[in-house]
């Protein structure tokens, strides 16, 4: 599957979540343990705007990854964000290299599957948050772990000062895919014990 196809699943995936969101649940926790619901929506409409900017060719502003608000319309913020997203990752972008925030320069096919893994991650976030059923797609799942088989694991460092996601978890033997998945991205499935 084209991996811009796959991008547009995603947000779409992820989009049909945002659509139940209550606004008396914005405070809500969720299993981003630094993050309310608001703070991770708006985390992900920031980096939809931010993967826009650098196909657009912004590489040294790291606030080009901190520009989205909600406004009084969460999911719409998401979708707008999610249009951005989706129309600046033209097919002469795949090949081009793009700074990713402070994670350095990837090609843009690359970028666009990084994308996908935070959509599908926060996707489950966000529904979990809600307390609504979350299955992406089996394509969404695979690709999504391969992507983050290959995430440095483990805590900051000196040479890592800031990892993508939570340390890995450590998954039973007979996972589904989307717990191996959520394992090696530092969820856990009983997150509010």
């Amino acid at each position: 599957m084209d991996i811009r196809e796959l991008d547009r699943h995603a947000l779409a995936t992820m989009a049909a979540v945002t659509a139940r969101i209550g606004p008396d649940q914005l405070r809500l926790p969720t299993p981003c343990a630094d993050w309310t619901l608001h703070g991770l929506l708006r985390h992900q409409v920031s980096e939809n705007l931010g993967f826009a900017a650098a196909a657009g060719g912004v590489t040294g502003d790291l606030r080009a990854w901190d520009q989205g608000t909600l406004g009084e319309d969460p999911h719409q913020a998401f979708l707008d964000s999610a249009a951005a997203m989706t129309s600046a990752f033209t097919e002469d972008v795949l090949d081009r290299p793009l700074r990713i925030r402070e994670f350095g320069f990837f090609p843009g096919r690359v970028a666009l599957g990084m994308h996908v893994l935070d959509c599908v991650v926060h996707g489950w976030d966000v529904a979990q948050a809600i307390g609504v059923a979350y299955d992406p797609d089996a394509d969404l799942v695979q690709h999504s772990l391969k992507v983050a088989a290959l995430i440095p694991a483990g805590a900051p460092s000196d040479d890592r000062p800031r990892t993508a996601f939570a340390p890995v978890v450590e998954i039973s033997v007979g996972s589904s895919g989307l717990e191996r998945l959520l394992g090696l991205v530092g969820r856990r499935q009983a997150w509010r014990a």
